[in-house]
């Protein structure tokens, strides 16, 4: 089973199209913030896929949870926008979340940059900017395939 995660949007509903189209077969989908508007119009066209979602710094007046979880297939994602975790500085804190709700993968964006690590038993990933990266890459989101075997997690260009 995969799971397409993406971020920081900031106004580009085209990317989330492109996203969504561009997985056919994927029933779910993570935002992790910074575009709850553009979200919402993908949302009521797409009733078929299940996408979650938290708010990032810049969804002012969201009613959408700062972080949450995701089980499937005896696996857990958390997942959050970052900024309440000062991912820019380190991601300590959120590991030791991950840690604390014994999840196998924690999701951030919030930087703008890809980043995919394993940290004992946890991988911190953050699928970087649908719309404006700040590494010098391509646009990119990420996916993590979950199979009885294990999880693999990498990125996408767009």
């Amino acid at each position: 089973m995969r799971v397409v995660v993406f971020s920081d949007t900031h106004g580009n509903g085209t990317v989330i199209e492109r996203i969504i189209s561009d997985n056919p077969t994927v029933k779910y989908f993570i935002f992790l913030g910074d575009g709850e508007r553009e979200l919402e119009r993908s949302r009521s066209l797409h009733q078929d896929v299940e996408i979650l979602y938290v708010c990032g710094n810049c969804d002012y007046r969201s009613f959408a949870p700062d972080t949450d979880i995701f089980v499937k297939n005896g696996r857990k994602l958390i997942f959050t926008h970052g900024h309440n975790f000062q991912v820019r500085y380190s991601l300590d804190r959120l590991y030791q979340l991950a840690k604390q709700n014994c999840a196998d993968v924690a999701l951030f964006g919030h930087t703008h940059c890809r980043y995919l690590e394993y940290r004992d038993g946890v991988y911190l990933m953050n699928p970087g900017s649908a719309s404006l990266p700040r590494d010098g890459k391509a646009p990119s989101y990420g996916f993590i395939d979950i199979e009885d075997s294990g999880i693999v997690c990498g990125h996408v260009s767009l």
